[in-house]
């Protein structure tokens, strides 16, 4: 079965290099029209041309491809109205959606400043809002969307030195949880890609052989597939150096505690069982875990709830 994209429109952000200029030419490959977005600054966000996203173009257009550049500031959410209305006159629709504009401040807790967590916020989360809520309400009325946000392990297991982009990172899984309940009946699939590569983002930060083998082709495929028509959803993609694998947000199965014992002390007395990993799972909406510890509390107080 050959993944294509015939027909389809695609937005990638931060495609001017690494790993979106290497999404943004895969997808054009197999047949979408691509806006490749890029404020061209540089990897703390600072300056903007516009040379990398018309490089990118141009790159794409010598393959045969369509394609065109945009530098709207994905933090900017006028300019980024602005980046998805060209994309509806020129093609008149948008399908495909890859959040993955970025950019580094890392410092300690400590020694960061706020301003450069809130900037960190602005381009990761808001800017993942700003687009997808630009392009919602198109892929609503088409009955058909494919959104991916781009996480990392920084924020699902936690990176020194990096507070506000591990904050940020994590922050688009809670957008992807619920969107993917508001957007079911649309037909709209949200999935996230944690990646792994070697960018101007990770630059001097691995070995020169790791760095070597973790080049952005061998994590394109899964952004392909997560946007593919069958793609899954609600699903975290791991890829890196060719290997790929499935993260997930687990609850164990816990315990209901008598009301005595529903103190600190009961807690750490019973600690051992509501924190075994016997039973656990992964929920998938906020009110599965108020079913469940409803449900405990009912059976070990023998009320009915029907």
């Amino acid at each position: 079965m050959s993944i294509r994209y015939d027909g389809k429109v695609a937005i990638v952000t931060g495609a001017g290099q690494g790993l979106g200029r290497c999404h943004a030419i895969a997808l054009a490959a197999r047949g979408a029209k691509v806006v490749v977005n890029d404020l061209g600054g540089a990897k703390d966000g600072t300056g903007a041309s516009s040379d990398a996203a018309r490089a990118v173009v141009a790159e794409i257009e010598a393959a045969g491809g369509e394609a065109i550049a945009n530098g709207a500031n994905v933090a900017q959410y006028t300019e980024v109205e602005g980046m998805v209305q060209q994309a509806m006159e020129k093609w008149g629709r948008v399908d495909i959606l890859v959040n993955n504009a970025g950019i580094l401040r890392d410092k300690s807790f400590t020694k960061g400043g706020l301003d450069d967590f809130q900037l960190v916020l602005d381009v990761h989360l808001m800017g993942t809002v700003n687009c997808t809520k630009a392009v919602w309400d198109i892929m609503r009325d088409q009955s058909y969307g494919r959104i991916v946000v781009t996480t990392s392990s920084s924020g699902l297991y936690g990176n020194f030195g990096q507070s506000n982009y591990g904050a940020a990172k994590m922050g688009v899984i809670g957008l992807m949880n619920t969107l993917v309940q508001e957007g079911a009946k649309y037909n709209i699939r949200v999935n996230a890609l944690a990646p792994t590569a070697g960018t101007r983002m990770t630059e001097g930060l691995l070995p020169e052989k790791a760095f070597e083998l973790l080049t952005p082709e061998t994590v394109t495929p899964a952004v392909l597939y997560l946007v593919s028509e069958d793609a899954p959803n609600r699903t975290i993609l791991a890829a890196g150096a060719g290997a790929f694998a499935v993260s997930r947000i687990v609850e164990t199965e816990g315990a209901w505690l008598p009301v005595e014992e529903q103190t600190p002390e009961g807690i750490a007395a019973h600690w051992d069982e509501i924190s075994s990993r016997e039973g656990e799972r992964e929920l998938t909406a906020g009110f599965e875990q108020s079913i469940k510890m409803v449900g405990k509390a009912a059976e070990n107080l023998g009320i009915k709830l029907d």
